[in-house]
């Protein structure tokens, strides 16, 4: 099964951190991938871009396509990264986000993956 691990972030929770904890967080992903791909659970990660740098799209009744700055819903925190692990259990999935460095900050969110597709579909 595979499962999505969001990292969200708040802004001033992450700037209240000093230096040194905050590059602590960041460097530990490292080893966190690494470990990950050891174990053959790594599938992939992304890390997003602020949301200050987002536009939402609609398309209005009429055919009318909108475009706007974002982010799509105003908030202290947004979702800054995940990763995608593939592992025997939602307990496991549970075991390894404990693991992340975000875990002791805002926390990460667990949610299973229900349809996965690719470019080769």
């Amino acid at each position: 099964m595979k499962y999505l691990l969001m990292i969200h972030m708040n802004p001033a929770a992450f700037d209240a951190l000093t230096e040194e904890q905050r590059n602590e967080i960041m460097n530990a992903h490292e080893p966190f991938q690494r470990a990950l791909k050891e174990s053959g659970e790594f599938v992939g990660t992304h890390a997003l871009g602020d949301p200050s740098t987002s536009a939402v799209v609609r398309v209005e009744e009429g055919g009318a396509t909108v475009v706007t700055d974002g982010p799509f819903a105003e908030s202290k925190e947004h979702l800054a990264g995940f990763y995608v692990v593939e592992c025997d259990s939602r307990e496991r999935a549970l075991e390894i986000a404990a693991t992340m460095p975000e875990a002791r900050l805002l926390g990460v969110e667990v949610r299973p993956v229900v349809f996965s597709a690719g470019a080769d579909v």
